[in-house]
């Protein structure tokens, strides 16, 4: 463990030269899951550790929400009907009228979206198919990156996409994983497209160590979406779960001083969705559209556990509502300047503003 005294300049730069992406999960380097980096930033300065030392930085008392969302094998092969070329299909939300939100790509580690698709196309896949029925979410929106489809399965999706699916990858992890890759330790209620990786480094062992330390976990639940927005592209709405007994270890921490840690911006966002002007929580279930930022800054949540993610996606305006952008600048020079690894199979981070 080192501590770099990073001093926290107001209005410091972003700069993420050094950092690189993670190409293989680190069980494959001979690394634990609880044995990649971590980095602890606070206004005092910056630490590098290892993620198995998690509780050192934690405190009798403290509060560390984790999302139970599983994640689905939710990228298919297909074939667009009118053109009869090859498409990968990514389900990204379930929606409330039974339809699905979806996203095409050329290729199942394409770097971008299909953008010519159009109502009413139909993309064959095993078995059957989807009919395209308008942008989403907003209707109406020309080279949209995202569909709302009706599906024609012989299967409900789920049972579909665990019979023929596979985990949603990209470019810069060029190997093939099974699904048990891309779950967490918290994993129960299926519904993510893609992993909520803030928790991936999260162990048996070290729950054993929060615990006791005198750390508490509560859970929740947020289905996310596919991960890939355009730079300045709103997080989708996604839906979420806050049970009462969570809501209720929220409030009690709070009023004996102890700190809330989300456990990645899904949980942030969640709990942030219920949340009161004055910081009661009150527990809740719907759709949440929360997009978190200097217009509207964290009420509850007072540190953050997260990987590490490219300036300019919105989740980095959600990791500057909890921290101030001042320490997440300096967090991500530190990262630069060490070689830190992002994406869903790298490093994390502590965040305690």
């Amino acid at each position: 463990m080192s501590v770099d005294n990073e001093q926290i300049a107001p209005g410091s730069p972003f700069t993420v030269a050094g950092m690189r992406p993670a190409t293989e999960p680190p069980e494959a380097r001979g690394v634990p899951r609880d044995g990649v980096r971590l980095m602890v930033a606070t206004p005092a300065g910056v630490t590098h550790a290892v993620f198995a030392d998690l509780a050192r930085f934690l405190q009798a008392g403290d509060l560390v929400i984790v999302n139970t969302s599983a994640t689905m094998a939710s990228s298919v092969a297909g074939r667009r009907r009118s053109s009869g070329r090859p498409v990968t299909v990514h389900f990204s939300t379930a929606l409330s009228d039974g339809t699905w939100a979806i996203e095409l790509r050329p290729g199942p580690r394409a770097s971008g979206p299909i953008r010519d698709a159009r109502r009413a196309e139909v993309v064959e896949l095993a078995g059957g198919g989807l009919t395209l029925l308008d942008s989403y979410p907003v209707a109406g929106v020309i080279a949209s990156r995202l569909w709302r489809a009706e599906a024609d399965l012989p299967e409900d999706v789920p049972a579909y996409l665990a019979a023929h699916g596979e985990p949603i990858a990209y470019d810069y992890v060029p190997g093939h994983w099974p699904l048990e890759t891309y779950q967490t330790v918290f994993a129960r209620h299926a519904g993510s497209a893609e992993m909520p990786s803030a928790a991936r480094p999260f162990t048996s062992s070290l729950l054993t160590d929060l615990v006791t330390a005198g750390i508490s976990i509560a859970p929740l639940t947020l289905h996310t979406g596919v991960s890939s927005p355009e730079k300045g592209e709103p997080p989708l709405p996604e839906p979420y779960r806050v049970p009462e007994a969570t809501a209720r270890l929220v409030n009690m921490t709070r009023a004996t001083g102890g700190r809330i840690v989300a456990v990645g911006t899904t949980v942030t966002r969640a709990l942030e969705s219920v949340t009161e002007p004055d910081g009661r929580v009150v527990a809740g279930h719907g759709w949440t559209d929360l997009v978190l930022g200097p217009e509207r800054p964290a009420r509850v949540i007072d540190g953050l556990v997260t990987g590490w993610h490219e300036p300019g996606a919105s989740h980095l305006l959600l990791l500057e509502a909890v921290a101030g952008r001042d320490l997440v600048a300096a967090a991500y020079r530190a990262a630069s300047r060490e070689g830190y690894l992002w994406h869903e199979f790298g490093d994390s981070a502590l965040l305690l503003p």
